[in-house]
């Protein structure tokens, strides 16, 4: 099958690629490689995928590594662009990782989470109902849970109160997802994954924060005083999961009665899993498993809260778990595959 994988530059796209890659399918890659990281990171993934600097925007480009890889730089926001795309291509399978990420980052600048998160997540939408596809997957948060506290987070749960723009772009594609799925029989399955880590991982992300500052003596910046807990869920896991979800393209159920039945799915050919580790971490020990890794201690900077932020994620995964998800890395065997990589990569 003919996968168009947007992200493809990102740390789970990456990842999602090369497995999907091996695994046989014909892949195109989509992403617009901006700064809001290293882009170097950025384009040493795509490297790694056969894919090269000094490409013209808008064109695809083959893999020089993987026969059945093909890549283009393009933005979500670009409408008339992806349409050609789709009209070009003919997709079977359509995952959409794309997205402006960061919470912090999307309470200081709003207005681009509702061009990347919402705009161009309606141009991927009107493109699936133009040119249909068999499933739409895309990337969802834990962090639409919100002012939730009760634990751990079930997609059985209500969703109605973010507390970041990021969450809330985030829960308005599952919404408008739905709605696709409802007019136009587009199947969805929208994707809630928990604080994901591993090699190749975002420069953002507590893991390499803290790697990074521990290694250069700096201080780290330790949110309510390290009392949180954190479900990590290693890269491998995310992308196993990833790919059952991509075969079980989700079913009209005529029974559902909104009233009584399942928030995660629908009459509408339309899901909702949590894709997670299943076991949350405290920080602090976190941090201590990253200090053995590095045989270094850390200087810890003990803050306040941080808007946006929430004391704990644990995730429900019960419903992919009748797919087959299990999750197999704990988060100390993922710090030391992260930590080596680290080494490596900045050697």
């Amino acid at each position: 099958m003919k996968i168009l994988l947007t992200g493809v530059a990102g740390f789970i796209g990456f990842h999602l690629a090369e497995y999907l890659l091996k695994d046989g399918f014909e892949v195109v890659g989509f992403d617009a490689v901006n700064d809001y990281y290293d882009p170097g990171l950025k384009w040493n993934r795509l490297k790694k995928l056969g894919i090269y600097k000094n490409i013209v925007d808008g064109e695809l480009v083959q893999s020089v590594t993987y026969p059945s890889f093909r890549f283009i730089r393009m933005q979500l926001e670009d409408e008339a662009g992806i349409m050609r795309l789709f009209e070009r291509e003919h997709f079977d399978i359509v995952v959409n990782l794309a997205a402006q990420a960061g919470v912090g980052h999307s309470i200081r600048f709003p207005h681009t989470y509702v061009k990347s998160n919402i705009t161009g997540f309606l141009n991927i939408l009107e493109a699936c109902r133009s040119y249909p596809v068999k499933h739409l997957v895309y990337a969802s948060s834990s962090s639409v849970y919100g002012l939730n506290t009760r634990l751990p987070f079930s997609t059985a749960q209500r969703v109605d109160h973010p507390i970041s723009m990021y969450a809330a772009s985030k829960k308005s594609n599952e919404l408008m997802a739905h709605t696709y799925s409802h007019l136009f029989g587009t199947p969805t399955t929208g994707l809630r994954f928990f604080s994901v880590y591993g090699p190749w991982g975002r420069p953002d992300m507590a893991l390499f924060i803290f790697t990074e500052a521990i290694k250069k003596g700096k201080p780290i910046d330790v949110f309510n005083s390290g009392l949180m807990e954190r479900d990590f869920t290693y890269i491998s896991d995310i992308v196993e999961g990833i790919h059952l979800v991509i075969n079980n393209p989700p079913q009209s159920d005529k029974n559902w009665n909104p009233e009584t039945a399942d928030l995660a799915a629908s009459s509408a050919p339309y899901k909702i899993y949590n894709i997670g580790n299943n076991q949350p971490v405290k920080l602090m020990s976190f941090i201590e498993e990253i200090e053995k890794q590095l045989g270094k201690k850390a200087s810890l900077n003990l803050l306040p809260m941080q808007p946006g932020d929430v004391l704990a994620t644990f995730s429900d995964i019960s419903p992919i778990q009748k797919l087959g998800f299990q999750p197999k890395i704990n988060y100390k065997t993922g710090i030391f595959e992260f930590v080596k990589w680290y080494n490596s990569y900045y050697k």
